[in-house]
């Protein structure tokens, strides 16, 4: 198959005293993500993406929780590889669309830079990729800043190289 769709889904608990790490951006604010990992729940809704894209399960199969080599790392790296098992499948990224839930920080001005972080890891132009913020009208646990959450869709295709 040429072209392939996936989705990625992602949440994380917020608390005080834990820092904010999305789209490999640090964003100011009181409240952190609740992690193994730095927490970067966009990047590990896109992961998830990915792999779902590529018939390669979801990010807990190749980076578990469980291990202690994934300890505070940074997620940038686990997107990068994850790319590069999306290349080696024979795929590129057509396109990345994703939605960030949160009451609060407000994110409007820190989503031209998770773009660009992002589209440089996924070899891709700035056109490619797309990021987006909502809030939940203070409802759910987004709404009363229990936690974040992510849903990311991409389109992969196959290289014209293999």
């Amino acid at each position: 198959m040429n072209i392939r769709i996936g989705l990625g889904y992602d949440v994380h608990q917020l608390a005080e005293g834990e820092e904010l790490w999305l789209g490999g951006i640090l964003i100011p604010h009181e409240k952190g993500t609740v992690a193994h990992s730095d927490g970067d729940v966009l990047l590990h809704a896109i992961c998830d993406a990915l792999l779902g894209a590529a018939g390669l399960r979801d990010i807990g199969y190749h980076f578990p929780d469980t291990d202690p080599a994934f300890k505070n790392i940074d997620s940038k790296k686990l997107l990068e590889e994850v790319y590069r098992l999306i290349k080696e499948k024979g795929y590129k990224l057509v396109n990345l669309d994703a939605t960030i839930s949160a009451q609060r920080p407000k994110l409007k001005d820190f989503i031209p830079s998770m773009e660009d972080v992002i589209a440089e890891i996924l070899e891709s132009q700035l056109g490619q990729v797309n990021i987006k913020a909502t809030t939940t009208e203070k409802l759910g646990f987004e709404g009363r800043e229990e936690g974040i959450s992510v849903q990311a869709v991409v389109l992969i295709q196959k290289a014209i190289n293999c």
